[in-house]
């Protein structure tokens, strides 16, 4: 082709381009969260088209199309099914004697789910007690298993994982896994086609499913923990499966993460989960029982399920009323801390009201821009009296929060721009006494393996992390 033609084809392709770009500014405007992020975009994408538009359709939308729509018909048949169980265990239901019952109602309505009594939680922590938990679970599954984790990996661990699923599908349990195809990326036709030939269903989320308008869609990610056995007993927290999540990696050595084990009513939150991601993924829902679970112990909780889809960002709302609503003490533990302005308002606002806050994040980094952005962040906070402590005992990854001296939070949901506005999560809040205890004493043992950073100074840095924190916070919102 000749520069002649050439500089034609441009110049019948760029006047496209534009109009494209202006097209997306239009999109931007209606759906942008920030004036900010508004003129930015719009800016970039009219200008510079052929660069912004690209960029754009991965990183720009904040909105994920077509979940709620393709799975309302199939949560709307469920819930109506369980519906008369509900309510009859809504009625026996203790809620939590929180002294100011607006703060409980308000996690209620942020969860769009109600607290749910009768249950035992056991807390586990790290990799080792959380998987011999699970695995114990699914060597005694006798009805079905639903799992569904961000990263499976075809390792030591997650051959283990698939030993014990193939063992369960043998003797009749139904089995189904979910995983993120982003997060999990590497498993070989071997090892699905082992799963595929025990008769188990195994399937990806699938975040570019529902049309061309969504064929970018890969900034968007299912990051939840969920296991579900025969409906009675479920798990959720940090882990995902892989050897380092079981100490077994030489770059990061003790890996600590928090898990919990949930038995009793408030399983039946992880499996409607489950249900809504297993019917985007596959467009049907698991052909398994619905028959809700029975009460195991004297616990009340409820599980949050947050994401893109949702026409709230429930995960910001959840952590911002937490923090807001503290009276005596909010502790966060969370391998990224990158708080967007509201949040790290409230959390200076919260100390400076005498409320006793703790962030505790890894001092050991897995992602480097995140954790650069996170010498922005807390000395940020730490300004009006928040306590910061890197964890030095190995890598961090554990997302709990204690708020007060009844609520203990435990889930996948991570304190950055990706848990609050991106990626599908879940947290469990526990509105108990005696495990909001447990989980603070657990928090203190690990900020007394943790280095006190809370006199931390942006100017106490060298240049080089300064200007590295400085310039990783203009990709907050996409960490």
């Amino acid at each position: 082709m000749t520069s002649w033609s050439l500089l034609k084809l441009a110049a019948a392709i760029l006047p496209v381009l534009h109009l494209l770009g202006a097209l997306a500014a239009s999109e931007v405007l209606l759906y942008a969260r920030s004036p900010q992020g508004a003129i930015a975009w719009c800016l970039f994408l009219v200008v510079f088209p052929y660069l912004g538009l690209p960029i754009y359709m991965i990183f720009g939308r904040s909105k994920f199309k077509g979940y709620r729509e393709r799975i309302a018909r199939v949560v709307e048949h469920q819930n109506r099914d369980l519906e008369w169980y509900r309510q009859q265990l809504l009625g026996s239901t203790k809620m939590p004697e929180d002294p100011d019952p607006a703060r409980r109602d308000a996690f209620s309505k942020i969860a769009n789910a109600e607290f749910l009594g009768g249950n035992e939680v056991t807390l586990l922590v790290d990799g080792q007690a959380t998987f011999d938990a699970i695995f114990a679970e699914v060597d005694r599954a006798s009805s079905f298993i639903l799992m569904e984790f961000f990263i499976i990996k075809e390792d030591e661990l997650g051959l283990e994982l698939q030993q014990r699923l193939v063992a369960a599908a043998e003797r009749g349990v139904s089995v189904r896994v979910l995983y993120d195809e982003v997060g999990t990326h590497r498993l070989s036709r071997k090892f699905l086609g082992t799963f595929a030939d025990a008769g188990i269903e195994v399937r990806s989320f699938g975040t570019r499913r529902g049309g061309l308008r969504n064929f970018f869609q890969i900034n968007f990610r299912n990051h939840r923990k969920i296991v579900v056995v025969d409906g009675q007993v479920g798990f959720i927290g940090g882990h995902n499966v892989g050897d380092e999540y079981v100490g077994r990696s030489t770059e990061f050595g003790h890996w600590r993460d928090t898990h919990i084990r949930i038995s009793g009513p408030a399983a039946l939150h992880l499996k409607r989960i489950f249900f809504a991601d297993w019917v985007w993924a596959t467009g049907a829902p698991p052909n398994i029982s619905l028959s809700a679970p029975v009460p195991a112990g004297d616990i009340t909780m409820l599980t949050l399920a947050f994401g893109p889809a949702s026409d709230l960002d429930a995960c910001t709302l959840f952590f911002l009323h937490a923090i807001s609503s503290a009276r005596s003490r909010i502790w966060i533990a969370t391998p990224y801390f990158i708080p967007d302005d509201a949040l790290l308002c409230a959390l200076q606002l919260a100390a400076m009201r005498g409320v006793d806050v703790r962030v505790l994040v890894p001092a050991k980094r897995d992602h480097m821009l995140v954790w650069l952005a996170s010498f922005f962040f807390v000395p940020a906070a730490a300004t009006t009296g928040v306590k910061a402590y890197r964890y030095t005992d190995g890598f961090l990854h554990q997302k709990v929060l204690v708020l007060d001296d009844l609520y203990a939070a435990v889930g996948s949901a991570n304190f950055d721009n990706r848990s609050f506005r991106l990626n599908f999560e879940a947290t469990s809040l526990v509105a108990d006494r005696g495990f909001n205890q447990q989980v603070a004493e657990m928090l203190e043992r690990d900020m007394a393996s943790a280095t006190d950073v809370s006199n931390e100074r942006m100017s106490d840095f060298p240049l080089w992390k300064r200007l590295g924190s400085r310039f990783a916070r203009l990709f907050s919102p996409i960490l």
